[in-house]
């Protein structure tokens, strides 16, 4: 195969890249394919749980090196033609005011998702990759998973390295950290400003950073209220640029991103031209 669900420093590229190298990945939804036009509430008992999410990659840039700032220039985004939205009961925001599981089919085209399971509704077109990142350190790796479980023994919701459902399987697998949580490395953010022409900073861990991306939404709120947005596959275009030395030289760790203009059609979003760390 040409990806994975753990993030971990030893999963091998799947392609070699020059900076500012037109890059093209295909990409699956999040449930990797186990939803589909046809699936009802009834099926969701009979899913792989812990799938989530797969991803396309990792690519290795050519020159990149810890202390490196990674720059991720998104040419495009092009959204595959069935989507979904699914409400698990016991996740998301609103779980206390919907306690049934329910589950949306979408179509799209033309610039917008509409669903004969909810009639008179249509959403725009506001493609983004949901999860995009790079690959840790080993040293990161061994300091996230302890930071997290951790957490599990004060009490705290955590996702620990679990080999069930993991790609690949193997040390990779019992090592390796669950896509759920977002991190330094960026991974399951779900920021919906990143949009074609938006640019994402990632302080590069490892050599040759290793970018993997999936999980793509052809849109959402200001949050996954019922643990999902409109979810896709979808076909990303990249372009690499390195800032050398950059995430060094100004104690850069966290991922930073920002978008030149506004990153849906103005009647739709707001701001314009912002900066967000």
């Amino acid at each position: 195969g040409k990806g994975h669900n753990r993030w971990h420093p030893d999963i091998p590229p799947i392609l070699e890249v020059d900076p500012g190298e037109d890059v093209v990945l295909e990409t699956r939804d999040a449930s990797d394919g186990q939803m589909q036009p046809n699936i009802t509430v009834d099926d969701f008992p009979g899913f792989a749980g812990k799938v989530g999410h797969p991803l396309t990659g990792p690519v290795y840039i050519k020159g990149a090196e810890p202390g490196d700032l990674l720059e991720i220039e998104y040419v495009d985004i092009i959204p595959q033609a069935y989507g979904w939205t699914r409400n698990r009961p016991g996740a998301g925001f609103l779980r206390d005011l919907f306690t049934e599981p329910y589950v949306v089919h979408w179509e799209m085209s033309d610039g917008w998702a509409t669903s004969k399971d909810l009639s008179g509704v249509r959403i725009p077109n506001g493609s983004f990759m949901g999860t995009a990142g790079i690959a840790p350190s080993r040293a990161q790796l061994d300091a996230w998973t302890a930071r997290e479980a951790d957490l599990v023994k004060r009490g705290g919701v955590a996702f620990p390295p679990d080999l069930e459902d993991a790609v690949p399987q193997g040390v990779i697998g019992e090592e390796g950290l669950r896509t759920v949580p977002p991190r330094e490395n960026c991974g399951n953010v779900d920021a919906k400003q990143l949009t074609k022409g938006s640019r994402l900073l990632i302080p590069v861990n490892v050599s040759g950073g290793l970018y993997s991306a999936g999980d793509g939404h052809y849109a959402q709120g200001d949050s996954e209220c019922c643990i999902t947005a409109i979810e896709m596959g979808a076909t990303v275009a990249v372009k690499f640029h390195l800032h050398k030395g950059e995430a060094a030289r100004h104690n850069i760790t966290f991922p930073r991103f920002a978008h030149p203009g506004y990153f849906i059609a103005p009647e739709w979003a707001a701001p314009r031209n912002f900066i967000a760390t």
